[in-house]
């Protein structure tokens, strides 16, 4: 901490200094004509000619001095180039000035692209100015941030230092447009809906409270965008989708934040199949488009393969029969006491399961802990337990399970999708059950919505976050999100 105040104290006197020669050293424009890292890959490529004048800015990131010339490493969002210096070309004050810049200020620099004796691509400066002074060093010296509790607090600093993790976010902003062209594409219409609402409905989690001061009554912030989208279909919308963030007051864990992004899209018209198609030509999109490739590799720090993921090949196969392939062929045949004394005993989550658990949920904690984390290749696991999904029709060949699916990649669901319930008789029934007879849980609009008449639709969700940890190679939900949840720093 004493060597950090004394670099600060150091950088407050250069300031100074600066500002009694009259520089201001946060200029508020500097207009670059191209890309650090740009000016460097086109002279390479050839496209900028030896001797060709450029404009660039950047953080300043390594400074070499040789004495009678400097020579430093200037870096943007497009990569790094090499700037010269000499005191002929920038006066004995601009030379001295540039001379005494620290690592991570910003400078702009005008000047001519040449290649050094080293054949380095380097710009030789004619002109620079002071962009930003920046008063607190650089973190690590460049090479990096170790502490997980900084890199996630102080993510500026963690996006400076690691070149790997800018790139993850820049691609997570690739793979969220992709995916909006993928649905503009399809005739999909892209729509913002409430975040706070009176009744949280469309999913069973925890919700975030709040007071809304002139209406004089509690918010929910909302923990899934379904039901208004619904609306929107009884309203004559067709094809319909929103890319928003959902709130559930729950644990955290390297897959859960309380914060997260989500995708839902709905087609009139369409059922559990149509969307099911529609997922596995989305991702595959995603993938090509962003990654280029359908094979997705996963390496370890040191850079070695340890998990391959296949687009290419998608398995559709039924609830049940996962779960029989774990828990043996009978598993449905026995009574709901064998399959807890199973579950318990013979398969050894005892821990998973409460004694208040009814019996489809016995079953889900075996799909959940043994079956689930199997699933790193896209399989599509259909046809779950009714009492799992009160928004879905019932399957007609099966009224124990609803035509549904769930889109698990990576040993994680990625996506559910449903033949989307809407009978409002119906639909009344199975939120009385999923609330418990507390009246004061329906949505009682949404409900009125439906008696309007909503057309047979498909739905799909997916979770934005989980999606990009499995295109991304990211085993953490923390480092697909910017600026992750965290407890305040006392």
């Amino acid at each position: 901490m004493d060597d950090t105040n004394s670099l600060i104290e150091q950088r407050r006197a250069k300031l100074a200094a600066l500002q009694e020669r009259g520089i201001n050293p946060f200029m508020n424009k500097f207009t670059p004509d191209i890309g650090c890292g740009e000016a460097r890959a086109k002279f390479e490529a050839g496209e900028l000619p030896e001797g060709a004048t450029v404009a660039i800015a950047g953080r300043l990131t390594a400074h070499r001095d040789m004495g009678k010339s400097q020579f430093i490493d200037l870096k943007d969002v497009s990569g790094r180039v090499q700037v010269y210096a000499q005191k002929q070309a920038l006066g004995d004050e601009g030379f001295e000035i540039f001379k005494h810049l620290d690592l991570a200020d910003f400078i702009g620099v005008k000047g001519t692209i040449f290649r050094t004796r080293t054949g380095e691509p380097s710009v030789k400066a004619e002109s620079f100015v002071i962009l930003s002074k920046a008063l607190r060093p650089p973190p690590a010296k460049w090479h990096g941030l170790e502490d997980t509790e900084v890199r996630y607090r102080q993510r500026y600093l963690d996006l400076i230092a690691n070149d790997d993790v800018k790139t993850v976010f820049l691609k997570r902003s690739a793979i969220v447009r992709e995916i909006r062209n993928f649905f503009h594409a399809r005739g999909y219409v892209e729509v913002e809906t409430p975040m706070m609402q009176a009744i949280p409905g469309g999913a069973a989690a925890q919700p975030f409270k709040t007071w809304h001061n002139a209406l004089g009554c509690e918010f929910f912030m909302r923990i899934a965008l379904e039901l208004y989208l619904k609306r929107l279909l009884v309203g004559g919308v067709d094809k319909v989708f929103e890319i928003g963030r959902n709130f559930r007051n729950e644990g955290l864990s390297r897959r859960h934040n309380p914060e997260f992004t989500m995708l839902e899209a709905y087609e009139a018209y369409g059922d559990y199949a149509t969307m099911m198609d529609t997922v596995e030509s989305l991702i595959r999109h995603v993938a090509q488009g962003v990654l280029g490739t359908l094979v997705i590799e996963h390496k370890n720090p040191q850079g070695d393969v340890y998990k391959t993921i296949d687009l290419t090949n998608w398995r559709r196969v039924s609830y049940k029969d996962l779960v029989r392939e774990k828990a043996g062929a009978d598993w449905f045949r026995v009574t709901p006491e064998e399959r807890r004394r199973r579950a318990v005993e013979d398969l050894k989550l005892g821990g998973d399961i409460a004694a208040a658990y009814e019996d489809f949920e016995v079953t889900g904690a075996v799909f959940e802990k043994l079956v689930e984390p199997t699933l790193i290749q896209p399989t599509f696991v259909t046809h779950l337990p009714k009492e799992l999904v009160p928004l879905a029709k019932l399957s007609p060949d099966d009224p124990t399970t609803v035509e549904v699916f769930e889109c698990c990649i990576n040993g994680q669901e990625i996506s559910p999708g449903y033949t989307e319930q809407n009978n409002p008789i119906e639909q009344r029934e199975r939120l009385e059950q999923q609330a418990g007879g507390e009246q004061q849980k329906l949505d009682e609009d949404f409900l009125v919505a439906l008696e309007h008449g909503m057309p047979p639709a498909g739905g799909i969700g997916i979770g934005i976050d989980r999606l990009c940890m499995m295109l991304l190679g990211q085993e953490s939900i923390r480092d697909v999100i910017l600026f992750p949840q965290l407890k305040p720093k006392l």
